[in-house]
């Protein structure tokens, strides 16, 4: 099926997760090439998202100032503004691909994005990025909810557990499967 109206939202493909950092996560380096196909090929229609820690823990309130606490390393004040940005193949597609700044894991929250896309009339995403189990999930379970079909490229997502992902993979098949459709990238490409 060929889709008119998409945009491939590109969740968090940041230096701080695909390099040597306490949130690295190993797999993102055997995505990245599916990813930087499909942005590659459709800068045009790619958002990438970026969660962005705050300064400090204390900028934080209720629960996230207790996570910042913990994750202290994290914070922009001590991880620098840096490793904050897009993987080097990727940036170097915006523009004509934008970016969206979010400080959660869904981007959603704020209702920015939501606002954007649907005044250019999007009405289908096409989802990669990590992680699989925490804001690629919220990206896609706040998309359905929004009312978006969801296409999860399964071969372009990832995470730093196998078995959270394989289960955020099977939950998102198998419960959502009216509004979500889990497909390959070659799959996806092959057409349109």
């Amino acid at each position: 099926m060929t889709y008119r109206n998409w945009i491939h939202l590109c969740i968090d493909m940041q230096r701080m997760f695909a390099e040597e950092t306490p949130w690295h996560v190993p797999w993102m380096r055997n995505v990245s090439p599916q990813v930087l196909e499909v942005a590659q090929r459709h800068p045009h229609r790619t958002i990438f998202t970026r969660f962005v820690p705050p300064q400090r823990a204390e900028d934080m309130s209720g629960t996230w100032r207790a996570y910042y606490e913990k994750w202290e390393m994290m914070t922009v004040e001590t991880l620098g503004s840096d490793l904050v940005d897009l993987v080097p193949s990727l940036k170097s597609l915006v523009p004509p691909a934008r970016i969206f700044d979010k400080m959660t894991y869904s981007p959603w929250t704020t209702g920015e994005l939501h606002r954007v896309i649907t005044g250019e009339g999007v009405d289908t995403l096409v989802v990669t990025g990590g992680e699989t189990d925490v804001c690629v999930l919220a990206a896609a379970i706040g998309a359905i909810d929004l009312g978006y079909r969801v296409i999860l490229l399964k071969d372009a997502v990832c995470s730093g557990a196998d078995e959270t992902h394989d289960a955020s993979l099977e939950l998102l098949g198998d419960r959502f499967s009216v509004q979500l459709q889990i497909s390959s990238t070659e799959e996806f490409l092959g057409r349109n």
